[in-house]
């Protein structure tokens, strides 16, 4: 009979069931008390380097502390984040294999059909954990010194330039496409798996622009490798107080952040789903760990689960209305 059922029933029926045996193993093992007893894996859809992997292995190793347990970040590459965010979706509910993603979960449904997943009904929502805005850069080699400058020279060449970004379907791909809508440029989109292969294109100048969230670039902006053209925040960056807004630059309104998010598989128990949240805001908030994210390009946020499932269904709606009006399509 269940043949006969929708997939989305068929979905919902097995989460429940999950759900409930792992219930059931707590209370007959007495083992919610203990929670974790062995190491939780933190599911990170790029690769190493990049700003997700970053904040990951900061949080990682706070987590390994006071939970008493190994965290270990385990890469999933691929497909813009869609190859780990589906394996997430798709692990045991138990609080052992967890989520940690970027905006990339609430971009992907507008820029991708059949998704192998559903970022609402398919994670429960443990905390947004930081925040950073997007930087437009150059190699310091270029010739190109502001935001202006860039636009000036690709609109005199048309198809002169090409543009890094982490991949299809991420934030800092639709903060790149707005800028050429609103600036009536022209730029070729190089997708890269992840913000460290990206950063690393500019700097090999296997593209001329970069556009990628702060954390893997500032480090380079600040050693003299790149140069910022704009960062896409509402103010400037603490860090590099000589960087422009896109504002500042000429385009009201512009702001795109990029958010770093725990998530757990849905039916994870809620007991879990709270322990971790309260685990995870309170490591963020320590001295030690905020300063190295800070240092990586962060904004500390800490958020509850109903604040980060707010976010996430807001984005969702907002990436849909962006990629329509910069003329992206669905891959």
């Amino acid at each position: 009979m269940i043949e006969t059922l929708g997939c989305d029933f068929r979905r919902v029926l097995v989460r429940t069931v999950s759900a409930l045996a792992v219930a059931a193993a707590l209370c007959v093992n007495g083992a919610q008390a203990a929670y974790p007893e062995r190491p939780v894996v933190f599911l990170v859809p790029f690769p190493p380097g990049g700003p997700t992997d970053i904040i990951a292995r900061i949080l990682a190793t706070a987590l390994s502390q006071t939970l008493g347990q190994n965290v270990i970040v385990d890469n999933r590459a691929g497909g813009s984040g869609n190859v780990g965010i589906a394996a997430a979706a798709r692990a045991t509910p138990d609080g052992y294999t967890l989520l940690l993603t970027s905006t990339a979960i609430a971009v992907n449904p507008a820029l991708f059909k059949n998704l192998a997943y559903d970022p609402i009904k398919d994670f429960a929502p443990i905390t947004e954990l930081v925040n950073a805005p997007n930087v437009v850069f150059v190699n310091t080699n270029s010739d190109i010194k502001t935001l202006a400058d860039l636009i000036a020279q690709a609109k005199a060449s048309p198809d002169k330039f090409n543009y890094a970004s982490p991949g299809h379907g991420t934030k800092s791909h639709l903060a790149a496409e707005l800028l050429k809508l609103r600036a009536g440029i022209n730029m070729v989109h190089v997708p890269y798996r992840g913000g460290g292969p990206a950063v690393q294109a500019v700097v090999a100048n296997t593209t001329q622009v970069g556009s990628v969230a702060l954390a893997p670039v500032e480090p380079l902006i600040k050693g003299g490798q790149l140069r910022a053209l704009a960062v896409t925040g509402a103010a400037r960056w603490y860090s590099l107080p000589d960087v422009p807004t896109m504002i500042e630059s000429g385009f009201p309104g512009f702001v795109s952040d990029t958010f770093n998010a725990l998530f757990a598989p849905a039916g994870t128990p809620r007991e879990i789903v709270e322990r971790l949240s309260n685990e995870a805001r309170a490591a963020m908030q320590r001295p030690e760990v905020r300063d190295a994210a800070r240092n990586a390009g962060y904004e500390i946020v800490a958020g509850t689960p109903q604040q980060l499932g707010a976010r996430l269904a807001s984005e969702i709606e907002v990436s849909k209305e962006l990629a329509a009006k910069a003329g992206v399509k669905a891959e």
